[in-house]
């Protein structure tokens, strides 16, 4: 049983031990036998149904079906002599909308009327006003607590789905990108941190300024304003703490003074300046300077808040793939270069001669190396499909960008429709191909790939070949894809892997069906072999050379 099935298990279990209890109970009270033995044959009934939902899920049909149908036979019979066993109609419906939904509800609601209507007009004289009250009323009552139980199985299933958290963030970013449009003042924490300085100093005058922000336990500047570009700004962050720390909003301290924002939402920063004392000037801070700072600078102090908030939420969104970044830059270039120190050393203890022409040959050849690297990570960074023409378009524009820093030949195949794919789709199957050729280039030791991109909106494939060693052991600091089946899972595709006959890997993922398979020699690299293996009338191949 997976999480959620053991929920739906023990609150069926529940719901059917409370209602038993209750009934027979009552029924026992009042000595009412009829109730007593509908009520003994539907528990025996449900002792033995909780045993069988033990079991795989194939048989969880079968008892949707039957629960019901035992239920209503048991009232049926019981009814003409006694209502008091009528309220086990409640419970079907609701294992129903548990296990099945609301398809689950409504059979179980069907199959408890058929049998009670067919008992009464079948065997018994019909179904007297008072029993089809009683009836009603339980059938009513298992309807509500069956809509109940199918938003408690929908709630159950939202909380154990691993998209979950994308599904609520593409609603509140649709909701922002709406919204977008509304913000005059963008979300430049530094932009709205230089107009919120610039208010208190046509309220101040002051010689320095600076706004402290929160970050994780301390507060760090965002912005300053000096007159003197070596102004001591160490008094304003020890008088901005003690007012951060505070209760008080407003702080002086000889010649300094601290003002926290304060927004609905909290506090949000502290500006903290130095005044400029005249002769004429008051040793302390106007009364009514409070009030209004607070009156001027409380919309700016919200857009500040807006702009963090989102900075935050732009942080947390890229921190895997900066990790992954990270990750690259420290196993790739940031060892390159750590060994050309090592050959540096070499060649300084090496006298001039063939070898020491020989060493400074190969220190060469590792920086071009390096510098290949840098430029192959900058343009992983850079390049998206923004404006292209096509998904295509982008994709050979990087597979371009790639052959020409590795060195590598890349033929890409495209065979696409004039209509596209939704954007966040483009974006993903994008960024898979940007990861599989990536990987093809740096760890498959091949000579050769091939790219081949089908778009037929709805549906689309994309082929990365290479004619490397294959399917490597897994590296256990390396998530290169599992990020790509991520992105694969999120848009609804598949992401395959298999090693091509003769050496080499085949990554394709496909999104809807429909498309044909497209066999790729990756072994051959003679490029117009590849392109031979596609149709000449809709495809259109693009060569990118060396």
């Amino acid at each position: 049983m997976t999480i959620a099935e053991r929920q739906f298990f023990r609150l069926a279990a529940a719901a059917r031990t409370f209602v038993f209890v209750a009934l027979v109970g009552s029924a026992a009270y009042a000595r009412d036998e009829a109730a007593i033995r509908a009520l003994g044959l539907v528990g025996l009934f449900w002792v033995l149904l909780q045993l069988v939902e033990l079991r795989p899920r194939p048989l969880l049909g079968l008892s949707s079906v039957l629960e019901p149908l035992v239920v209503g036979t048991a009232c049926g019979v019981a009814l003409h002599d006694s209502t008091a066993a009528v309220g086990v109609l409640a419970v079907p419906a609701f294992t129903g909308g548990l296990y099945r939904g609301l398809r689950g509800m409504g059979l179980a609601l069907s199959a408890q009327l058929t049998a009670i209507v067919a008992l009464s007009f079948l065997v018994f004289d019909g179904i007297s006003p008072d029993q089809s009250v009683a009836v009603f009323t339980w059938t009513v009552t298992g309807l509500g607590l069956g809509l109940v139980a199918c938003f408690v199985r929908s709630a159950v299933l939202r909380s154990h789905d691993p998209l979950t958290p994308y599904y609520f963030a593409q609603t509140l970013i649709r909701q922002l990108i709406g919204l977008s449009g509304e913000l005059r003042s963008g979300l430049d924490p530094a932009i709205l941190g230089g107009a919120i300085l610039g208010s208190v100093g046509d309220e101040v005058p002051t010689s320095a300024l600076a706004l402290y922000v929160p970050r994780d336990d301390e507060l760090v500047p965002l912005v300053t304003k000096s007159l003197d570009d070596a102004a001591d700004l160490g008094p304003h962050l020890a008088l901005a703490e003690r007012a951060w720390a505070g209760q008080e909003t407003l702080l002086e301290d000889a010649d300094h003074f601290a003002l926290v924002l304060v927004t609905g939402a909290g506090r949000v920063g502290v500006v903290a300046g130095s005044r400029v004392l005249t002769s004429g000037s008051e040793p302390r801070l106007p009364r009514d300077l409070h009030r209004r700072l607070d009156r001027a600078l409380h919309p700016l102090a919200v857009q500040l808040d807006t702009a963090l908030l989102f900075s935050r939420f732009r942080d947390s969104a890229t921190a895997e793939e900066r990790r992954r970044l990270s990750r690259e830059m420290h196993d790739g270039v940031a060892q390159d270069i750590a060994s050309l120190g090592y050959l540096v050393d070499m060649i300084a203890a090496t006298p001039p001669g063939p070898r020491h022409d020989e060493q400074i040959e190969l220190l060469r050849q590792r920086i071009s190396a390096v510098v290949a690297e840098v430029r192959r990570t900058v343009i992983t960074l850079r390049t998206s499909v923004g404006s292209s023409e096509s998904l295509g378009s982008a994709i050979g524009s990087i597979a371009r960008n790639l052959s020409q820093v590795s060195g590598m030949p890349i033929t890409v195949t495209l065979d696409e429709q004039p209509t596209r794919l939704r954007p966040e789709i483009e974006a993903e199957l994008f960024r898979i191909t940007q990861e599989a050729l990536n990987n093809a280039v740096k760890h498959s030791g091949c000579t050769q790939i091939t790219v081949h991109c089908q778009v037929q909106p709805p549906s689309a494939s994309i082929t990365v070949t290479d004619n490397g060693r294959g399917m490597g052991i897994g590296r256990s600091d390396s998530y290169g894809l599992g990020i790509m089946q991520e992105r694969a899972h999120l848009i609804g595709g598949i992401l395959s892997m298999a090693e091509t006959p003769g050496g080499g890997l085949t990554v394709r993922c496909v999104l809807g069906n429909g498309l044909r398979e497209v066999p790729v020699d990756a072994t051959d690299a003679d490029t117009a072999d590849a392109e031979d293996a596609v149709d000449a009338e809709v495809a259109e191949a693009v060569e990118v050379e060396r």
